[in-house]
């Protein structure tokens, strides 16, 4: 063989080795989470104009977020990670966005229409972006905001987006009981999850370990029970995170969580509450016979008339400040120590009553009260899973019922729709964000281990942490057939925040988050069928970069190295 053939094969050799490590990068402008439909055959830009803007209808959440957009889309000069391989013309620079909607009535709630469809014609000085309702239209907001980037602002041109959700319920759960999180890290969030089309923030307000909501009805129960008075949600704040949320086409649904977990309403009315401040797991005791399950103790006892009254009063009020249909009413971890210890329901045990029957009782006297207010009742699994403590599930009507499930992954969820029972899923064994930081419990023998001790839990029941791609493989629906699918709502992911506070909130929650949102929207298979993650992680990437430059502290899912040199950090081969 001769130099120059030599020389020519190796340029092939060459050119078939890179080839599929850039066309597996594509194009950095892109829109997550991707759209169920994206046509761009010529890839193209043009200018934005200087004195671009957005025509749409009036209407008291759309207007805003257009003017939202708008401010955003002529000022970011987004610089992308990667030069856009894109031909830029300055031809006629685009001027318009004209925003039409078919029907401005439909409220925020869950089941509206989000769909829409987004055009940004080439050589035209007009985009068009029509949607069903308001809340359509905000989500196409979003994509047009991710084609636009540069100084000066150019906008991707000669595509057709054809829009909507796989998933009515896509959410983030937030606990702000155990540590406090100031409203505006709590906006900070919510806006988050618009620009990530996530529609759901699950509040779980209350705990055991403080009750920061303020109460007309209640006051005692945040004025004894929160942190102080600088940790506490007023119904000023209420107001503004729910308004905020409304003009993100994110939906505000309330927890306050009982029987259990409510130690801190203790402070209050220590008459209500089982085995209040006790020690959660006596010397010496088994697990079996905690009163808790981690540091914080007390139940509402059911067998107590008075209880009713502060219960009907906090749930009214939690109705009348979240005007959500959905209600969340907690009802996780009964722990039996706890009402074991209390004497009014020791005397009931011994007259042959049962632990099951005592919380059947608090079922029975709570879930017509939040029907009555029109709300469709919202609990975890245990209230009809557990093994120990449950309720027969037909005292909670499928029809008034929405079933959060939490532990045994595709299994659990599995039993919830064979019950007939709609069904977010929450999976610890994917969608817990707090997982693998270890254990808050101090003299905490699980960490004085030899060397070579086994450390894959990290010391955290629900480790190891769960990464990005983790969330964006599971498949929610795992396991069922058509009907049952169908009876899945959507997900969401969960921080608990034992050990998050806003020092570390966007970076716990983002992007993990996004995978998340990314596959209730579109999924997580191509045309094919085949999953992409793969494909997936340049975009990621690029969208981490966006976010950040918008003011979310979301965390690298890898070096830079791997962005500037496209595919070199893939593998091939399997790693163990």
């Amino acid at each position: 063989m001769s130099i120059h053939n030599f020389h020519n094969l190796l340029i092939l050799s060459l050119i078939l080795f890179l080839v599929p490590l850039i066309s597996a990068v594509g194009s950095p402008i892109n829109i997550w989470p991707k759209p169920r439909s994206f046509k761009w055959t010529t890839p193209h830009a043009i200018p934005l104009s200087p004195s671009f803007t957005i025509n749409s209808p009036s209407h008291p959440y759309l207007s805003p977020s257009v003017n939202r957009y708008l401010r955003q889309i002529r000022t970011a000069q987004y610089n992308p990670l990667l030069t856009p391989l894109i031909n830029f013309s300055i031809s006629l620079p685009l001027q318009t966005l004209t925003i039409t909607v078919s029907d401005l009535t439909p409220p925020l709630s869950h089941g509206v229409n989000e769909s829409y469809n987004l055009t940004v014609p080439a050589n035209s000085t007009a985009a068009a972006l029509t949607a069903a309702t308001p809340w359509g239209a905000m989500r196409g907001l979003e994509s047009f905001s991710q084609l636009v980037w540069g100084n000066p602002a150019r906008v991707a041109t000669g595509l057709v987006v054809s829009d909507w959700p796989m998933f009515e319920h896509r959410g983030i759960f937030l606990d702000t009981s155990r540590n406090y999180y100031p409203v505006e890290d709590l906006l900070r969030l919510i806006g988050a999850m618009s620009a990530n089309k996530l529609n759901v923030f699950h509040w779980h307000i209350t705990d055991s370990q403080s009750f920061p909501l303020v109460l007309d009805s209640e006051p005692e129960l945040a004025g004894k029970g929160s942190y102080g008075p600088e940790m506490q949600y007023s119904a000023t704040d209420v107001k503004r995170i729910v308004e905020f949320g409304l003009e993100h086409g994110v939906r505000i649904v309330p927890e306050i969580d009982m029987p259990g977990h409510t130690g801190s309403w203790a402070e209050a009315y220590p008459d209500i509450v089982a085995c209040a401040n006790m020690f959660w797991w006596p010397v010496g005791a088994p697990w079996e016979d905690r009163l808790a399950s981690e540091p914080g103790t007390g139940h509402l006892n059911p067998l107590i008339p008075k209880t009713y009254d502060v219960v009907k009063n906090v749930i009214k009020e939690a109705t009348t400040l979240f005007p959500d249909s959905f209600y969340h009413a907690g009802a996780d971890e009964i722990v039996p120590g706890c009402w074991k210890a209390d004497t009014t329901i020791q005397k009931y045990l011994v007259e042959n009553g049962t632990l099951s029957q005592v919380l059947e009782i608090f079922v029975n006297n709570t879930h017509p009260h939040i029907v009555s207010l029109n709300r469709t009742a919202v609990y975890w699994e245990d209230v009809i899973l557990d093994a120990i403590i449950k309720v027969n599930p037909s005292i909670l009507s499928p029809e008034t019922t929405i079933m959060q499930t939490w532990n045994g992954g595709p299994d659990n969820t599995k039993r919830l729709v064979s019950a007939g029972y709609r069904t977010i899923v929450s999976s610890s064994d994917y969608y817990y964000l707090d997982c693998g930081h270890g254990d808050f419990t101090g003299n905490n023998s699980a960490y004085n281990q030899p060397p070579g001790f086994d450390q894959k839990q990290g010391g955290s029941w629900c480790g190891p942490f769960k990464s990005w791609q983790l969330i964006y493989n599971y498949d929610i629906t795992y396991g069922l057939n058509e009907t049952e699918a169908k009876l899945v709502l959507g997900g969401e992911v969960a921080l608990w925040s034992e050990q998050a506070d806003p020092t570390v909130l966007d970076s716990r929650v983002w992007p993990r988050a996004s995978a998340m949102g990314e596959v209730l929207w579109s999924g997580n298979r191509d045309e094919t069928g085949v999953k992409r993650y793969g494909e997936a992680t340049d975009r990621l990437n690029e969208w981490v970069h966006r976010m950040v430059s918008r003011g979310v502290k979301a965390e690298p899912i890898q070096p830079l190295w791997c962005v500037k040199n496209p595919g070199m950090c893939n593998t091939l081969n399997p790693i163990f």
